[in-house]
């Protein structure tokens, strides 16, 4: 038995000694110390040896494989070292090359546009409010005294959920919702996606975001409407901005108007950018009708108010001299990184 545990260890250690790969030593160690190994079987031949014998016997088991093992130990690291080494030289890090650059990314032309219109109303006193997109046709058209036989209730203006629900074609639902709670008074801007039933072209989209304004309070005239929009435009365009307001027609304005702002470009002399009039169009405006203040639980005897709204595309492409609305949503790349 002992000679057989000598064979058994020196064959051990000899294809251990040359041994060039880790895979081939796990296959030694296999052969020699796993379940069917050759010094298991020596183990399990037990039996066949005296009792006298075998704690010997035993005992000279245990030495050949705590010498085998650790000379399995000792060749795994030798060999790791020079797998390292080897590694070490094929995989040469420069570290004189640039390192990668992190793309970072900023505000949508939209989203600056918006930042700064907030800015400016609430440096004025003013609330931002938020509502939902799709929107009772009561809020959205009936509370702002647009009638039913009004065009813009038109199946080929606005998109319908049914017939009491539609995606909201303005952020005025907003202000109607803001009067009914009844805490008064009000200075408030309602920021918003909206809904209109387009064909996508240079200046139009089904889906676009609006800007509106409401005041409501005691002893509000044109004159508060006129120096607020004023203010507004001067601080978005400049200190020399000047605004001209036309007559128009809205249904929940009484009297209504539309705002122009001089040309930034040229100082209102006309060119390409204003086409020749020195005036770009860019809001509408007006007393809030006595009719809405009614149906949203407004005393008219003691409130009036205004509202105006203007589209944050329209202010982004003129800030920005875009000629092109459908830019803001193609999402180049190129385009964006402008800003």
């Amino acid at each position: 038995m002992r000679e057989k545990l000598e064979k058994i260890k020196e064959e051990a250690l000899k294809q251990i000694e040359s041994s060039d790969a880790l895979d081939r030593l796990n296959e030694i160690r296999v052969a020699y110390l796993g379940k069917k190994g050759e010094l298991t079987s020596v183990l399990k031949s037990m039996k066949d040896v005296s009792p006298e014998d075998r704690p010997k016997v035993g005992q000279m088991v245990n030495d050949a494989r705590a010498i085998i093992e650790a000379k399995l130990e000792e060749t795994k690291n030798i060999l790791a070292r020079k797998i390292r080494e080897e590694q070490m030289k094929a995989e040469v890090i420069d570290v004189t090359l640039p390192a990668k650059k992190s793309n970072v990314g900023h505000s949508h032309p939209n989203a600056i546009a918006l930042e700064e219109v907030e800015r400016i109303f609430v440096g004025m006193g003013y609330e931002v409010v938020e509502g939902p997109e799709i929107e009772y046709d009561e809020y959205n058209f009936t509370k702002l005294n647009i009638p039913p036989n009004h065009p813009a209730k038109d199946e080929q203006d606005t998109f319908y959920i049914n017939k009491d629900i539609v995606l909201r074609t303005q952020t005025s639902p907003v202000q109607a919702r803001t009067m009914e709670k009844g805490k008064l008074p009000i200075r408030m801007i309602s920021p918003g996606r909206v809904f209109r039933s387009d064909e996508v072209d240079a200046t139009h989209s089904p889906s676009f975001h609006q800007v509106e304004g409401l005041v409501i309070d005691k002893n509000i005239t044109f004159a508060d409407l006129k120096g607020t929009l004023a203010e507004f435009a001067r601080e978005l365009f400049g200190e020399e901005t000047k605004v001209k307001f036309r007559p128009h027609h809205f249904p929940f304005t009484e009297p209504s108007a539309e705002m122009d702002v001089s040309c930034f470009k040229c100082g209102g002399k006309g060119c390409r950018f204003c086409k020749g009039t020195g005036w770009i169009e860019i809001l509408g405006c007006g007393m809030v009708h006595p009719h809405v203040f009614e149906m949203c639980g407004v005393d008219t005897e003691t409130y009036t108010g205004f509202a105006f709204g203007v589209g944050l595309e329209r202010i982004a492409l003129l800030k920005y001299e875009i000629d092109d609305m459908r830019l803001l949503y193609e999402n180049d790349v190129r385009f964006l990184r402008q800003f």
